[in-house]
């Protein structure tokens, strides 16, 4: 219940926050971008501009949670190409290898569902437009590379944490839960990134 309700307060500031996004897109100061001004000063409570909604059903779900993880994966990937420090190449593998296995054990409760579900993982919009920050973010890439991911896994394990107490199919509900704890520490771990 304490979950749901901090979900409906995040979708209520979500609503407000969606408003607001086309002003953010014309900041013309070239030491920010539109990631770092819709999210400038949140916290944990404060979801970033953008956030997803909960999924409607455990298809959106299955949808949502392989979108991330390819999300996961791919940033990654430019990390370990495009990143500067060690601390984010070392996260960017911990990313890899973790959100693979995320993706395995989806497609397994996926499989296990009734009805069975696919899992065909496609970026959003959002997450698209994110990787092409990055890949145009130059020396910022560490700085951007580590906003991008506290965001994402605020994102995440809000969703996950919603979706696992939810009345879906057990093997989903069962994925999220487990899937939440292991977000959860990369969340941590993302806050603590030291970049320059």
């Amino acid at each position: 219940m304490k979950t749901h309700t901090a979900f409906l307060a995040l979708a209520g500031a979500l609503a407000l926050t969606a408003c607001g996004d086309a002003a953010d897109e014309t900041a013309t100061d070239p030491n920010t971008d539109m990631t770092a001004n819709d999210t400038a000063g949140a916290d944990a409570m404060t979801p970033p501009a953008g956030q997803a909604a909960m999924p409607g059903s455990p298809q959106e779900f299955v949808d949502m949670a392989a979108a991330s993880d390819m999300f996961e994966i791919e940033s990654a990937r430019l990390a370990q190409e495009m990143g500067s420090s060690q601390a984010v190449k070392d996260f960017a593998a911990m990313m890899i290898e973790d959100h693979t296995t995320s993706t395995a054990n989806l497609k397994a409760a996926a499989a296990e569902a009734q009805p069975a579900l696919t899992v065909a993982p496609e970026l959003t919009a959002e997450q698209q437009t994110q990787l092409d920050q990055l890949r145009q973010a130059g020396d910022r890439f560490d700085a951007l590379y580590k906003q991008q991911q506290v965001a994402a896994h605020e994102k995440a394990l809000a969703m996950l944490e919603g979706y696992a107490d939810e009345d879906g199919p057990a093997p989903l509900t069962t994925f999220a839960s487990e899937t939440a704890t292991v977000v959860e520490g990369h969340l941590e771990h993302a806050r603590e990134l030291t970049v320059d």
